[in-house]
């Protein structure tokens, strides 16, 4: 936590917390822009393979970020109660959602 208490603040201190995880891979997917709000849905895996499906949405004033939120999806395994009714969803490479095998070490 930074000495603000509000969490890493710039690369130095966001790189410091993930210098644990060295093989740590992230992707960016789909961004929207609407007035004044920046969404971005991105991926990353820790080098475990489960793949954390996330939100950040940043408000701006002035082109700059003022607040920042980000959601973290965890890794789920499906529900037996789906197994019947719902089928794996295969994404293209090139598809908004970015498949393990596609996100970038950073």
């Amino acid at each position: 936590m930074a000495a603000n208490g509000r969490g890493p603040y710039g690369r130095d201190l966001i790189g410091h917390v993930e210098e644990p995880f060295p093989d740590l891979t992230l992707g960016v997917g789909r961004r929207l822009r609407p007035v004044d709000v920046i969404v971005v849905g991105w991926s990353c895996n820790y080098g475990d393979g489960r793949l954390y499906r996330n939100v950040s949405i940043a408000e701006l004033r002035d082109g700059c970020a003022t607040t920042v939120t980000d959601y973290w999806g965890e890794p789920a395994a499906k529900p037996e109660r789906r197994h019947s009714i719902t089928d794996r969803l295969d994404m293209p490479p090139d598809g908004i959602c970015n498949a393990a095998q596609h996100l970038d070490h950073h």
